[in-house]
Formats: structure tokens, C-alpha cells, sequence
């Protein structure tokens, strides 16, 4: 498999270099595998296991210990959109990646992913994506620079499917996608993947 096109990635690892933590994988034994990314901060991860600020952080800075990207997620649930929070939720959660050095963050790939879209069919409009996207982007400026910020991959995850893909790719600050369920469905995956080219 060309690495260039196809990289492996782990959905996860642990906040420990090493030690009697059963069932846990570290960021070393990730590498071990080969492996070249790591998602760090998923919703699900946050929500069920109570991963804090500083448990990811301390995950971010042994994946890129270790060598590996993490791809970075942060996103609000429902009642936080709905109450119109989702710029102080994603900036709070970013404080995780915000403690590196610039050299550092630039091998860091943020995914923003609304929990209430996640599985649930509802997606974020094209016109929310970018609203947010955009706002995330502006935020590593103010800590990066604007050279660092335009050089951010940023993704959108949540209910991307083959009949949305293109517009929401279509945003200048929509980078890619974070795919779930939808990549288990060749079909599906190899449409949202032509909305891409």
C-alpha cells in the first residue's frame, strides 16, 4: 500500500507512556504498528470515559512523541448549539493542542465534529460547517499566525454522506472529512471520496 495515499491510523491511545494499565495502548505501540495517525478527543471518548483538557493534551504530546499526526476532534452537543456556544465549546477544547509549540501544532490535524450529528443523520448546513470551521481557523491564527492557521487541516465530521459531501467540501475552510459510518458502505465511502477529487 503507497503510505502517500493510504496511512493507518488508531482511533485512540492511551494518556500513560507505559505501565501495569491493563487493556490500554500507548502512543509507542500505536507506532509500533506502523501506524501514522492517531484521533485523540473524540466525542465518544470524551462523553463515556470523561477525558478532560489535560488527559488529551498529555495524549496529543505523547502521539507526537511518538511520531504520530493525532487527528484532533472537538465539537458541541446539541444543547450547547442550541444555546448558541459553540465558539466558547471548540475554543475550551482546543486548549489541548494550544499548550505546543507552533512547530509542534503543525503536525496536529483538527475534525470538527457536532455530537449532534454524529450517527444521528442531521448535518451541520454547508453554511454552519464554514461558520465554524472559519471561527477554528481564526483561532489558531490568533495563537499561530495566519501562516500556521491557513496550513491547519481542518475536518468536518458528522453525517457526511455522498449527497452532501460536495457542498460541504465546497467551503474554503472544510478541508476533508472525518468519516464514520458511512465509510462501512464501500458505495457510500467511494461517493464522498469523488466529492472530494
Amino acid at each position: 500500500v503507497d503510505s502517500a495515499i493510504i496511512g493507518v491510523g488508531a482511533e485512540n491511545c492511551a494518556d500513560k507512556v507505559s505501565g501495569a494499565y491493563t487493556g490500554e495502548v500507548s502512543a509507542e505501540m500505536v507506532a509500533s504498528t506502523g501506524a501514522q495517525y492517531v484521533i485523540l478527543g473524540h466525542s465518544e471518548r470524551r462523553a463515556y470515559y470523561h477525558e478532560t483538557v489535560e488527559i488529551l493534551e498529555e495524549k496529543v504530546k505523547l502521539a507526537l512523541a511518538n511520531n504520530l499526526k493525532p487527528i484532533f476532534c472537538i465539537g458541541e452537543v446539541l444543547e450547547e448549539r442550541e444555546a448558541n456556544k459553540q465558539n466558547e465549546v471548540v475554543e475550551a477544547q482546543l486548549a489541548s493542542v494550544f499548550s505546543l509549540s507552533a512547530e509542534d501544532f503543525g503536525k496536529v490535524i483538527l475534525a470538527y465534529e457536532p455530537v449532534w450529528a454524529i450517527g444521528t443523520g442531521k448535518t451541520a448546513t454547508p453554511e454552519q460547517a464554514q461558520e465554524i470551521h472559519a471561527h477554528i481557523r481564526s483561532l489558531v491564527a490568533a495563537k499561530y499566525g495566519n501562516e500556521v492557521a491557513e496550513n491547519t487541516s481542518i475536518l468536518y465530521g458528522g453525517s457526511c454522506k455522498p449527497s452532501n459531501a460536495k457542498e460541504l467540501f465546497a467551503n474554503p475552510d472544510v478541508d476533508g472529512g472525518l468519516i464514520g459510518g458511512a465509510a462501512l458502505k464501500v458505495a457510500d465511502f467511494k461517493g464522498i471520496i469523488d466529492a472530494f477529487k
